[in-house]
């Protein structure tokens, strides 16, 4: 089984950054796709970046530009760089991971971004 804990969130006003990290423990698989999802208040969760083992990334078009998703494979660590905050990136931000050609996944416990002023 494999263990996610989330950090970096908190309150920055519009126009800052925050960069968060996911790390993963437990029985890490070397071929998976890692990645950050977000859930709005009252909205379905959605995707804003996934990366996979060997580097391939995938962005939701509303971060394109603003937020950077990396990793760090030896400390089975991932990364998300979020600049020029706006206030409909308010949201708790979830740490996923699915061993690739699998259904098995995983979900950290969340982590609360809010952007206000």
């Amino acid at each position: 089984q494999v263990q996610l804990v989330e950090s970096g969130g908190g309150l920055v006003q519009p126009g800052g950054s925050l960069r968060l990290s996911c790390v993963a423990s437990g029985s890490v698989s070397k071929t998976t796709v890692m990645g950050w999802y977000r859930q709005g208040p009252g909205q379905q969760r959605e995707l804003v970046a996934t990366i996979t083992n060997r580097g391939n990334i995938n962005t939701a078009d509303s971060v394109k530009g603003r937020f950077t998703i990396s990793r760090d494979n030896d400390k089975n660590t991932i990364y998300l760089q979020m600049n020029d905050l706006k206030p409909e990136d308010t949201a708790v931000y979830y740490c996923s991971y699915r061993i690739l050609y699998t259904d098995y996944t995983e979900w950290g416990q969340g982590t609360q971004v809010t952007v206000s002023s």
